[in-house]
């Protein structure tokens, strides 16, 4: 062999080095020991095997209850609690002092000011008495079917960590969303439609965009379908012109043909397996679809009740229409963003919450009134749970001396609940006088999720999914608790 000549290693006929392939083998024979060590004590049971049934399949719940569908009203920002759901008397009396308590105020630097109280004043609403502040005069007139929970905590106090949380349980992307949980224990109801659809803010969505619904480690058809509020509700929809619905369908045939048999010979590939269902759905969904999202021949009277001729109210209007007529359609999952982009775009009031809450509270307000009247008109009411509330809440303090703003505050905020098996006309928990922190009766973002599942007829500690060589759930491993007084 010459100097110029490479070394070129002597392989075995299975394209390894003799080193590679004993290496090898000798990891295969310990890994063999460690497999009936395995197999011996259960390891490898059923759950092993779960995303080999038919994935979108009806399931029945854990055990009976009235709930078969959920909208969750996401506000995207963290709209204040002491201007919206949880009146502080104190505040008023403190109003421009300074703060000397012991609760963390401030993040990213941002300057802490004064105790500023809230412009919009509280009144009891209902039978019950509930108090809610001015910015909600149609939603108030259900005040005896909002069950509102002051006492919410979170783990973050930064936007992309805090949407995650309030969608996936968890911090980090990667983790199935509480959509993709309900879609994995409870199937689809009807088939040309998704099981979980998510309609986003014109201005944007929320930071961290599709982690907010994905399906995480579960296989990839139990994410979210991004719908439009306007014109189609997916892009590519539509048939291609000349292609008559023979033609697609025969397509659509040799294509499922090729995918199944790849799949047989690569059985893991979730992606895969989502693909597949996803083409047949969006056969069915062609007409299904289109007629859901056309609002244009809505009568007088619905359109004004959800503000559709009103550019203040008009998107999140049609995005709550369409909700209707989805749950009518047997979508199981639909969450609605009020707030896209950063800062003013979203409740993210740092500059002028006043200003900020008029804006985007004006925008929904309405629309959410018209919705809760429509569920009760249709009878969809009794079969539907509503969430309302964003990532966290914000500070009593003014973000400067004398500024209206005011910064993120996930120790005490609020959210509510109302709908199918829900105790309306009251509210859980209480935050400090002040409203800083959670004080009576603390839920955390995990307790909200048991609760949410409990009503849909799912037991957080059974729901599991098989990862990493652990029972994953939405709750993670902590103790978490149903929040027994929601309950009706």
């Amino acid at each position: 062999m010459n100097s110029t000549s490479r070394f070129i290693p002597n392989r075995t006929p299975c394209g390894r080095t003799r080193r590679e392939f004993l290496w090898q083998v000798g990891g295969g024979f310990a890994g063999l020991a460690l497999i009936d060590l395995f197999s011996e004590s259960g390891f490898f049971e059923s759950k092993a095997h779960a995303a080999s049934s038919p994935m979108m399949a009806t399931k029945l719940p854990h055990f009976p209850v009235k709930a078969k569908h959920c909208v969750f009203l996401f506000m995207n920002g963290g709209p204040s609690q002491v201007d919206t759901f949880d009146p502080k008397p104190a505040l008023t009396k403190f109003n421009g002092s300074p703060y000397h308590g012991e609760a963390k105020v401030g993040s990213n630097g941002r300057p802490i000011g004064h105790l500023m109280q809230s412009p919009f004043e509280f009144q009891k609403h209902g039978r019950s008495g509930l108090e809610i502040s001015s910015l909600f005069p149609h939603t108030s007139k259900f005040a005896d079917d909002l069950c509102v929970v002051r006492s919410m905590f979170t783990d973050t106090a930064a936007h992309a960590s805090g949407c995650l949380q309030m969608n996936t349980g968890s911090i980090f992307i990667g983790k199935p969303s509480l959509g993709a949980w309900l879609s994995y224990g409870l199937g689809a109801i009807k088939r040309n439609l998704p099981s979980f659809v998510v309609m986003t803010d014109p201005r944007g969505g929320p930071i961290g965009s599709a982690s907010n619904w994905t399906a995480g480690y579960m296989p990839a058809a139990y994410q979210g379908t991004l719908f439009r509020s306007g014109g189609s509700p997916l892009l590519d929809l539509a048939t291609p012109a000349g292609t008559s619905d023979r033609t697609q369908r025969q397509s659509l045939d040799l294509l499922k043909k090729l995918n199944e048999e790849h799949l047989t010979r690569h059985p893991d590939e979730s992606e895969l397996m989502a693909r597949i269902e996803s083409y047949e759905l969006a056969y069915r969904m062609q007409t299904t679809a289109a007629s859901v999202v056309d609002i244009e021949h809505e009568d007088a009277a619905t359109r004004e009740m959800y503000g559709l001729d009103e550019k203040r109210t008009a998107d999140f209007g049609r995005k709550c229409l369409i909700t209707r007529r989805l749950l009518e359609k047997g979508v199981r999952f639909i969450q609605l963003y009020s707030g896209g982009g950063h800062i003013e775009d979203t409740w993210d009031g740092h500059n002028n919450c006043i200003e900020n809450h008029k804006l985007h509270a004006g925008e929904t307000d309405k629309p959410i009134a018209a919705l809760i009247a429509d569920l009760k008109r249709t009878g969809l009411w009794d079969e539907t749970l509503l969430v309302w509330g964003g990532e966290f809440g914000r500070t009593p303090t003014s973000e400067g001396v004398g500024k209206p703003g005011r910064d993120h505050d996930w120790h005490g905020f609020s959210m509510w609940l109302a709908g199918a098996g829900v105790k309306g006309g009251q509210a859980i928990g209480t935050t400090d006088e002040l409203g800083f922190k959670a004080v009576e009766e603390p839920c955390h973002v995990g307790d909200l999720h048991a609760t949410i599942l409990h009503l849909m007829g799912l037991d957080h500690t059974k729901l599991t999914y098989f990862h990493e060589g652990l029972d994953q759930r939405l709750t993670g491993v902590l103790d978490r608790r149903v929040i027994q007084k929601a309950l009706a």
